[in-house]
Parts: structure tokens; C-alpha cells; sequence
């Protein structure tokens, strides 16, 4: 007997800034990302996102700039590629106070933090948002945020997860190990709040962080928040496979990704969990119209506002390499890197030429336009082929690229049986994985105290 086809899951992916993905598309007349600095931006984009039915708000960040591309950032900031850019985690409170079940994955780079109070932040947002947050665990890829933190040049690659595997475990002894389920007693009478005994302090001496105190929040809905990592590497890979429960990929060819999906999964296993301890997503661009010709003509016009310069000055630094100094067929030879080694890697032999065309809607992400039968279709394939459980759809023109997902492809995901018709109850764990707490398969199980553990 055949399993039933599973549900596709779905986030909206953007940025607290004016150009994320598709760059140059802010200069289109109906796009509002030029708005990234008001509330009522994302107040709205909440509520339509939740209207949609989305799993989530993914919100990516950087720290540094963009300053590869020409040496400099003349082109990062005439075209806004991710610079201004502010703290995802400050929207959170106010998106939450409209919403209901709309979850919100926030990019949060840890070599520039410090695990004691990062670990408070999350906590904070787990508790306003009832158990609705995600933190996107990133290591940063930029010599110019190393430079501006105080450091000469950004820490090698491997170095790198070397640090946020100690800093991942220094924060799952404060979420899940400093405080017991039933410390807070909240009790007027007695006059007390919560029982020191059920408080335990946080010893830890290791290479990168040292930690001797207890979690100044108390047990959260979540606890840890839901971890989603994008690394690729054979590093990243391994990363991913001991800590994250969603993951990010892309792909050009069906093919490609259904080994890349199988690689993660295999990860997990090797790991000691199970492949489906793991929600793996891929990023996708969508246009679609009420018919296939008007989708092909909105295509065309959305053509004409975007860059494909500045879409490979965001590249250039996301292979740490100045893409201005070469000729139009002159091929990408990524050697060593510091910067995002998987892309590197994958984009090796590429012309100059061949990446302006792939960038001709400012971005690289894989795109499908059509009317809604045939976007519908298309999605499908890719759930149905390779093995992913959902996409990170990007905007294009914001919000009208969301909002024109809502009213014309969902209804027909719907009615295919592939995507739900209401928000099923609890935290965001428990809405993608059936529990509020994480797996007792995940290395933080380890940090929890018995009667906490019984209750898994």
C-alpha cells in the first residue's frame, strides 16, 4: 500500500531590507520593499502570509557587506543589495501580536554572539510568540563583517562550524538542561515564584566559550527554538545532519537535488536519527497569472526593472571572488575559499556571461512561470522526484508575489490535496513534527533532566 502524498510546506522568504534575492526588482512600481523600515510593512505581510496559509516567515540576514564586486560597495549600495539591512529579530513581537499560527525562522549569524544572552533573546521571542520561532543557524561568510567586529580576516570554513558546534551545545545546556519543567511554581501564597533547587547553573570551559551561570528565561513553549540550517558542505552537511531539523537547498536540475536530499538524509542517519528527523526545503521563484500568456508577459515586464549586475555583485561575494575583473567568457575558478565553499564549488567553470543570463531576474533561484495548474504541476514534480518537503518562495515584487501565490496557487494545491485548508494547533514544532520539544534523538536530549525526559 502506497503512503499518501505528503502536504507541501511552505515559507515566505525575504529580508528586513530592500534587496534580498531578486535584485533591482525595487524599482518596479507596485514593489513596497523600500518600506522595510515600518512596521506596518511586515504587520501586513504577517497577516497576508497567515491569510496563505504559510508555515513561516523566513528571514534571512548578513552581517557585513557586500564590497568584492568592484572592490567596493558603489554597486551594493546604488542598487541596495542587502545593505541597509536591519535585525530580523526585532519584528518579531509585532508580527506575532497580529498572527496567530504563522511561524517566523530568524537568521542569526553566532561567530559575533555570545551564547548566555543570544540564548535569552530566543527564549524571549519563544515566549511572546506562544512557541512560534526558528532560529537559521549561519557562521557568516564575509571578510567585512569579521573586519568591522575587530577581527583581521574571516575564520577558515571548517573553523568556522568547529565554533558553532561548541556554541550550539553551550545554548542547549541553557534551553534545555538549566531549568526543570516545574521550576516556576508561581505561587502567591507561599510567596513563591520558582524553586532554586529546580535551577541549575551552566558549567561550561571549552575552546570557544566559557559559561558558568544559569538561563536567565525561564522553560519556553519550545525550549530550543526550531533549528534550520542552509550548509552544503561536506562540513555544513555534517553540521546539518547532527543539529538541524529544516534545512535549505537548491538545485538546478531535479536530479541534482534528489542526490543532495539523499546525502542530507543519509547524514541524519549516520547521525543516529532518522531521515525524516529532517524538513528539507528549497528555495524557488514563482511568477503566475490567470492564464500561461499573461504569466509569460508579466515575466517579460519584471525583466525590464531587474539587475543582473547587481545579482552577480551579491555573487562575487558569495564566492570570494571579484567577478567585475573578468571577461565575458571567462570562467569562475573558485580555489580555496573562505566564503560560501559549496557555491564555489558548484559554480566552478561558469563564464561571466552564463551568470548574467541565470541572473537575469537579479537572482539565481530556480523559476517557474505559468498559470496555476501548471505552477501547481511544477512544484509537485519537485516534491514528488526528489525528496524535499516544501519551498522557501522568494518575492519577487513585494507583497504582490505572495499575495498572487495565495489567491491563484494555493486554492489549486488545495484542491489537488497537497496543501492544508486550516493551521493545525501548537508551536511551530509541533505543527511540522507533531511535538513542541525536540526529538529525544537530537544531541540536546542529553542536556535534560529525567522527569523532562519521561514526558517525550
Amino acid at each position: 500500500m502506497s503512503l499518501p502524498a505528503k502536504e507541501i510546506l511552505l515559507n515566505a522568504f525575504t529580508m528586513n531590507c530592500v534587496g534580498h534575492i531578486h535584485h533591482g526588482m525595487w524599482t518596479h512600481p507596485d514593489d513596497r520593499s523600500t518600506e522595510f523600515n515600518t512596521l506596518g510593512y511586515w504587520t501586513e505581510l504577517a497577516r497576508t502570509l497567515e491569510r496563505g496559509l504559510f508555515d513561516g516567515l523566513f528571514i534571512a540576514d548578513i552581517v557585513g557587506v557586500y564590497d568584492v564586486y568592484q572592490q567596493g560597495i558603489g554597486l551594493t549600495a546604488s542598487e541596495s543589495i542587502q545593505l541597509p539591512v536591519n535585525d530580523p529579530l526585532l519584528l518579531v513581537s509585532a508580527m506575532a501580536s497580529v498572527t496567530e499560527h504563522l511561524g517566523f525562522g530568524l537568521t542569526a549569524n553566532l561567530s559575533y554572539e555570545a551564547p548566555y544572552l543570544f540564548a535569552r533573546r530566543f527564549s524571549t521571542l519563544d515566549h511572546l510568540t506562544n512557541g512560534r520561532v526558528g532560529w537559521n543557524i549561519v557562521t557568516g561568510y564575509l571578510d567585512s563583517a569579521a573586519r568591522a567586529m575587530g577581527q583581521k580576516m574571516l575564520a577558515d570554513h571548517d573553523r568556522r562550524y568547529d565554533m558553532a558546534d561548541e556554541f550550539l551545545d553551550v545554548s542547549y545546556q541553557l534551553w534545555e538542561g538549566s531549568w526543570e519543567d516545574d521550576a516556576v511554581v508561581a505561587d502567591r501564597q507561599h510567596r513563591l515564584y520558582a524553586d532554586a533547587a529546580k535551577i541549575h547553573p551552566v558549567r561550561h570551559h571549552g575552546e570557544f566559550y566559557q559559561v558558568d551561570g544559569c538561563h536567565l528565561s525561564s522553560p519556553s513553549p519550545q525550549r530550543t527554538p526550531l533549528l534550520y540550517q542552509a550548509g552544503s558542505s561536506a562540513r555544513g552537511i555534517r553540521f546539518a545532519a547532527r543539529h538541524a531539523e529544516c534545512t535549505f537547498v537548491n538545485g538546478s536540475t531535479p536530479q541534482a537535488m534528489r542526490a543532495q536530499v539523499e546525502r542530507l538524509r543519509q547524514a541524519a542517519v549516520e547521525a543516529g536519527r532518522q531521515p525524516d528527523d529532517l524538513k528539507i526545503f528549497m528555495g524557488i521563484a514563482i511568477i503566475v497569472a490567470p492564464t500561461e500568456k499573461e504569466a509569460h508577459e508579466k515575466h517579460q515586464h519584471y525583466l525590464r526593472y531587474a539587475s543582473p549586475e547587481a545579482g552577480i555583485a551579491h555573487f562575487s561575494s558569495s564566492v570570494g571572488v571579484d567577478l567585475s575583473t573578468l571577461g565575458l567568457d571567462e570562467p569562475l575558478v573558485s580555489g580555496s575559499t573562505r566564503a560560501i565553499e559549496s557555491v564555489a564549488r558548484a559554480w566552478s567553470g561558469t563564464t561571466k556571461r552564463q551568470l548574467l543570463e541565470q541572473h537575469a531576474l537579479g537572482g539565481r533561484y530556480a523559476l517557474i512561470v505559468g498559470d496555476p495548474q501548471q505552477v501547481a504541476t511544477a512544484l509537485l514534480a519537485w516534491v514528488d522526484e526528489t525528496g524535499i518537503d516544501g519551498f522557501n518562495l522568494t518575492r519577487i515584487v513585494n507583497p504582490q508575489s505572495y499575495i498572487d501565490f495565495i489567491e491563484l496557487v494555493v486554492p489549486e494545491l488545495q484542491q489537488r490535496g497537497r496543501y492544508k485548508t486550516a493551521y493545525r494547533p501548537g508551536t511551530l514544532r509541533k505543527k511540522l513534527f507533531n511535538q513542541d520539544r525536540l526529538s529525544s534523538r537530537h544531541p540536546a536530549a542529553r542536556w535534560r533532566h529525567p522527569a523532562h525526559e519521561e514526558k517525550q
